[in-house]
């Protein structure tokens, strides 16, 4: 269970990351951009609200980009986050991505995992 410091850090990081998103993709760098999502949607998949928020924010951001695989993964996600809080199958680590599988557990980037492991220490 997260604590309010925790899941108050937990906002401020996903927030620093959309906003190095926006600011990516103001300019063109889309790799940049999606590799500042991927990063909020690790980070937030412990909070639902905030991991559909960032759901939201990828969706809106194929959309603008064109690209329709993207869309089409990021709705089914939108539809698959609420089921996977609500029965605790969160695959830990994942990129929320439609090039990974919706399932898969993947390895937290190592900055990442800093954050994430100082929210379980009492």
């Amino acid at each position: 269970m997260m604590t309010h410091l925790a899941k108050s850090r937990r906002h401020e990081l996903v927030g620093l990351e959309l906003e190095r998103h926006d600011a990516s993709a103001a300019i063109g760098d889309t790799g940049a951009a999606w590799w500042a999502l991927e990063r909020a949607h690790i980070l937030s998949q412990p909070d639902l609200p905030l991991h559909l928020r960032v759901h939201w924010t990828m969706l809106g951001y194929a959309v603008r980009t064109g690209d329709l695989r993207e869309v089409a993964g990021q709705t089914l996600r939108l539809a698959l986050a609420p089921i996977g809080s609500l029965t605790g199958r969160i695959p830990v680590g994942n990129t929320g991505r439609s090039n990974v599988s919706a399932f898969e557990a993947m390895p937290i980037p190592a900055d990442l995992r800093a954050a994430v492991d100082a929210e379980t220490r009492p």
